[in-house]
């Protein structure tokens, strides 16, 4: 019996993926929001939320940690100094999914990730 566990495939290899939730992470970081696909946001949620939960003590272990997935310095600095303190009151539930209809040249459903205010 096959048993679909952990996560989408968004059919690429697991390296692909993880190089692709970094980018779009490190992207709705900088930008603050970001459109997709459905099945990306729903990935990216749970990626971008566990880096902002881990990034919340701030410390040198949290910063080393990040810096695996998030590459660019600048986002790392608004992450740690904009971010983090944003979210210090909040336990979870820091990025929002909003539909917004289907992209033109496949019909994929699109949406757009924000976090939130």
């Amino acid at each position: 019996m096959i048993k679909n566990l952990g996560s989408r495939k968004l059919s690429v290899t697991s390296a692909h993926k993880r190089s692709m939730l970094r980018n779009l992470a490190t992207s709705l970081f900088l930008h603050e929001k970001i459109t997709t696909t459905i099945a990306r946001a729903k990935e990216l949620v749970s990626f971008s939320e566990r880096l902002i939960t881990s990034a919340r003590p701030g410390d040198m272990n949290a910063k080393r940690k990040i810096s695996g997935d998030i590459k660019d310095k600048a986002v790392q600095k608004k992450l740690f100094e904009v971010l983090v303190p944003r979210y210090s009151g909040r336990a979870g539930g820091y990025t929002r999914i909003l539909k917004v209809g289907f992209r033109k040249g496949d019909n994929a459903e699109m949406a757009i990730v924000k976090l939130m205010v």
